[in-house]
């Protein structure tokens, strides 16, 4: 063998040896910043949540469940439940985690509204209808539509447009926040929460390249830096309020 050849061959051996090395650390750094983002879709996420304790502590200090909302606590649930069976499809931990966490909360919540409302027959109908369209989407997700990849499509993407829907709700009261002139209403707090989720969930879909997880969060950053406009048009922030919103997990 030539002085030639031996020279071209390890030349070779060095930028491929070179090549797998990058190529590793570049896949280390991937999984490390996934990791950080799932860190923080857990944290964040459960931290919007738990702003239900607020609600729940009022309810329990009053006896009753007067100036609270009952359809966010309904929504919020079936929304989890949703995407826990898409985190289950998928064998997703971190969307598995959240959405557990999410969904006993909710239940909880529902349960102590149910507890202290004066309305039980508006309860009880809001509730039974959600416990119908949940039998109803088990039975289409597991029983019509095949195991695989298209019930893993559609149910990402009923999820997604349900979580966008959750989204894109509370615009009504932004307008009347612009008509009146006042940012009383908003907890700014909540806000800055809201806007760390969406962003946390939004990078974590992209890193996935699942766009079902990406897409729906993306109108909780653009909803929030509304109201972070708001807050700098109109005036000093508001302390928090207690006040439960619509939010995504």
């Amino acid at each position: 063998m030539s002085a030639g050849f031996r020279f071209i061959t390890y030349f070779i051996c060095l930028i491929a040896q070179r090549y797998r090395s990058t190529a590793q650390f570049s896949i280390f750094q991937s999984m490390d910043f996934l990791q950080l983002l799932s860190c923080a879709c857990i944290i964040f996420t459960v931290g919007m949540f738990t702003t239900g304790l607020t609600d729940l502590k009022k309810m329990k200090a009053t006896q009753c469940s007067d100036n609270v909302q009952f359809l966010p606590f309904l929504t919020t649930c079936l929304n989890n439940l949703g995407w826990l069976y898409y985190g289950l499809l998928k064998g997703d931990g971190t969307v598995i985690i959240v959405n557990i966490i999410g969904a006993s909360l909710q239940t909880l919540y529902i349960i102590t509204y149910c507890h202290y409302t004066k309305e039980k027959k508006r309860v009880f109908s809001q509730t039974l209808v959600m416990v119908i369209v949940l039998c109803v989407g088990w039975v289409y997700f597991t029983m019509v539509i095949p195991p695989g990849e298209a019930q893993l499509s559609q149910l990402g993407l009923a999820c997604s447009v349900f979580t966008i829907s959750m989204y894109l709700s509370p615009l009504t009261d932004l307008l009347d926040i612009v008509r009146t002139r006042s940012v009383e209403r908003l907890s700014f707090s909540l806000t800055v929460a809201t806007f760390f989720t969406s962003t946390s969930w939004t990078l974590y879909g992209l890193q996935l390249q699942d766009y079902y997880i990406m897409v729906p969060n993306t109108p909780g950053i653009f909803t929030s830096l509304i109201r972070f406009f708001l807050f700098w048009w109109f005036g000093a922030v508001i302390p928090n309020k207690p006040s439960y919103k619509l939010i995504q997990i």
